[in-house]
């Protein structure tokens, strides 16, 4: 100062400290789980591959499996809870403290495991996640579960930078969830052509709606009693200029995924219901995707189908697999009611080959369970004979329909009239045929009939 001496300010800056330290952290981590997020792992990633020279490391890709169920059957918070405690123990799986575990948003996390001495280390810490993610997970109110699918990359081999092995580790994360989930698989270079082909198809997929290359085959079921046919199952074909008769197991899959199932699916049920119209009193039975139920606007396109058909909803029958009342939401049970206090019958199909069918029909009755045809196909083994009896008694005993799906001999369906099965299905009824060839077959029933 000028008559001597000195001032001093001072400004305290902690909580502005406090505050950048907090901004930085949020930039980096993910406020749910607060593991680290997509752009603190890129960076840690890069990083690494900057620095590593002769060692390797391993990328593994993780999706939850079945997790929408949990959102879907139990709420958003539930949903975050799990989300929390897959975070705790996919971090607890890690046993080198520098390998890293990010959230990527939603049920995806990926995982850095550094210093691999072999490839069988990805693989031990593979089978360590999906057995830990398997087991239950328990809050106050619920036993949740989920599975957890795993692709795997490793440097240097399946890349030499990040968006490299990110890419290929997804890839692999493709392949695990088309073989059945929960499943680890390793990076494979032929998983890009596979990849490839599988978007081409998607591609033509999408055109292939618009140019109307779809059309409907339809296969009889018989009264095994009469000898009558009592109905028709619908089934989809797809018949492309370039690629030729597309094989359903090929292309459905692939319309699920990309949400084409839904308008696909809507057409087929308008188309199915229009056609078989004049048929009455045949059912028409038309299979239904879970996706195409989820979709919310599933029971609306139901109505109109039949609404512009004029087919009576009791002659319509929606085939369904356990994989539809495998999540037991809200949304799929209310409209799987709501369209059966209509009027329209509910079958559930391939049944015997899941898990817990016989839990199903107690949580939600169906009007017919189909026999699965591998079933059919064996019913000579003495063990496959016990099944399929035991199966005819339960619908006998609960008042369900049954039908056996795959009769290719008179054996066959010789066994399955002393049993006092309901209904057959199969090449030896007749093959899946166009619309036409229907109406020539209920043509010559209806004289028979007559004659006799």
């Amino acid at each position: 100062m000028s008559g001597g001496g000195w001032v001093a300010t001072f400004d305290d800056v902690t909580e502005r400290r406090r505050v950048e330290e907090r901004m930085t952290h949020l930039a980096h981590h993910d406020t749910l789980t607060n593991l680290p997020n997509r752009s603190m792992l890129r960076e840690r990633l890069d990083q690494a591959l900057s620095e590593t020279k002769d060692g390797s490391l391993a990328i593994f890709s993780l999706d939850l499996d079945h997790f929408k169920a949990v959102n879907d059957t139990w709420g958003h918070p539930s949903g975050d809870w799990l989300l929390k405690c897959v975070a705790e123990r996919l971090q607890r799986c890690l046993r080198n403290e520098t390998d890293v575990v990010a959230r990527f948003g939603g049920d995806e996390f990926v995982i850095i495991q550094f210093n691999l001495k072999s490839p069988g280390d990805a693989e031990k810490l593979a089978k360590r996640i999906v057995e830990i993610i398997g087991k239950p997970f328990r809050d106050k109110r619920h036993d949740m579960r989920v599975g957890i699918s795993v692709g795997i990359a490793l440097f240097p081999n399946d890349g030499k930078d990040t968006d490299t092995l990110l890419k290929n580790a997804d890839m692999a994360l493709y392949r695990a969830k088309s073989e059945g989930r929960n499943l680890y698989r390793f990076f494979e270079p032929a998983m890009d052509a596979m990849v490839r082909a599988r978007r081409a198809l998607e591609i033509d997929l999408r055109a292939a709606l618009s140019r109307r290359e779809f059309e409907l085959d339809f296969q009889p079921i018989m009264n095994i009693a009469s000898g009558e046919i009592v109905g028709a199952e619908a089934l989809m074909r797809w018949r492309s200029p370039v690629r030729g008769l597309v094989r359903p197991d090929d292309f459905i899959p692939a319309a699920e995924e990309t949400g084409l199932i839904v308008p696909l699916g809507e057409w087929a049920l308008r188309k199915a219901c229009t056609t078989a119209a004049g048929w009455a009193p045949l059912r028409i039975a038309v299979n239904v995707s879970a996706v195409q139920i989820k979709s919310g606007t599933f029971a609306r396109s139901v109505i109109s189908a039949l609404a512009f058909s004029g087919v009576p909803a009791n002659r319509l029958e929606l085939e369904i697999t356990e994989t539809v009342l495998m999540d037991e939401s809200d949304l799929v049970l209310k409209t799987l009611r709501q369209l059966r206090d209509l009027g329209v019958r509910i079958a559930l199909d391939d049944f015997g080959t899941g898990y817990s069918s016989l839990g199903y029909l107690r949580r939600f009755p169906v009007d017919k369970i189909k026999i699965d045809r591998s079933f059919t196909r064996d019913i000579d083994s003495r063990d496959t004979a016990a099944i399929v009896r035991t199966i005819i008694g339960l619908g006998a005993q609960l008042g369900i329909t049954v039908t056996a799906e795959g009769v290719e001999t008179e054996a066959q369906l010789e066994f399955l009239q002393k049993e006092g099965c309901v209904e057959a299905q199969g090449y030896l009824i007749g093959v899946p045929s166009k619309a036409s060839d229907i109406n020539r077959l209920l043509k010559s029933n209806a004289t028979i009939r007559q004659s006799g």
